[in-house]
């Protein structure tokens, strides 16, 4: 099933609709789709390259708004539905100390998700959920999100379709390598 829905969203990016069906995904990833935007992304910059930064503009809005919408799942739908199943499994209660530790480490946590393979959505869910700054969450979704749609377009404008190969398979493993890296050296820096 996930490789018909992968089929599905793949077939809209040479069509006429393609930048409506760029900016739906973008946004609905964010919250509850499984498939990343990215899908959608990488052909229409290899097939209009000009159009590169205006779609990573797009992805960037959309994706972000997205992440307010599941931001606000996880606020308003929490006491419905996870709540009672945390209740019913005993994690209630671990859940009030995992919250203070989300708002602590909040921005960390959106800013990482944001860049790498990690299911966005989960965690603009959870940044609803526990309670973390509004400000703080749009803002680390705006800048990992922005970093990670023009680090694709850029590199698609620059190198073209050769490159595509290596964001398809590797691009999530270089952000993640990126991202363990980045916070490494802000810990030793910490610890000297």
């Amino acid at each position: 099933m996930l490789r018909r829905l992968y089929d599905w969203t793949l077939s809209f990016a040479s069509g006429p609709r393609a930048t409506a069906a760029l900016g739906t995904v973008s946004f609905i990833e964010s919250s509850v789709f499984p498939i990343p935007p990215d899908l959608l992304l990488i052909p229409m910059v290899v097939a209009r390259p000009k159009r590169a930064w205006a779609l990573a503009i797009l992805c960037t809005i959309t994706s972000v708004a997205g992440g307010f919408a599941g931001y606000l799942i996880g606020h308003f739908l929490f006491q419905e539905v996870a709540a009672p199943i945390l209740q019913f499994y005993g994690y209630l209660d671990k859940f009030e100390s995992f919250a203070r530790i989300f708002n602590e480490w909040g921005w960390w946590f959106v800013f990482i998700a944001g860049l790498t393979p990690f299911p966005y959505k989960v965690i603009t869910i959870a940044s609803g959920a526990a309670g973390l700054s509004l400000p703080v969450f749009m803002l680390a979704s705006l800048v990992s999100r922005g970093i990670r749609f023009f680090i694709v377009a850029g590199l698609l404008y620059f190198f073209g379709a050769p490159i595509r190969d290596f964001i398809e398979k590797r691009l999530g493993l270089m952000f993640t390598v990126f991202v363990v890296l980045l916070v490494g050296g802000f810990a030793l820096i910490k610890l000297l």
